[in-house]
């Protein structure tokens, strides 16, 4: 039996309606980077520091390497410094970060 499409009657008098046809959205065609950390999260979960660190860790793990990819070097901070980490595993120092040592009141 083919495929056939109900019209539906027009709520205003004398007016006809269309019957559109249902279209299939194709899935977004992209680079798929292979990640060995995933993130499963059960919807009925209550949202933890556990569960939020997890996925933003992926998240941080994922996009490091699609710009690692595309721009061939992350920008990062290692010992004290903004570094320049290339894919071919050289790093160039650009600036040292400013410390401030000034403890921390609570009040």
């Amino acid at each position: 039996m083919a495929n056939t499409i109900k019209k539906k009657k027009s709520a205003v008098p004398g007016k006809k309606t269309s019957a559109k046809k249902a279209t299939a959205k194709k899935p977004l065609a992209g680079p798929k980077i292979s990640d060995s950390k995933s993130a499963k999260v059960n919807t009925g979960d209550s949202l933890t520091k556990k569960i939020l660190k997890e996925a933003a860790s992926v998240g941080f793990s994922k996009a490091a390497a699609k710009t690692m990819k595309v721009m061939g070097y992350n920008v990062i901070v290692k010992n004290g410094w903004v570094v320049k980490k290339f894919a071919d595993g050289r790093i160039q120092k650009i600036s040292k970060l400013k410390t401030n040592n000034n403890p921390v009141i609570l009040d």
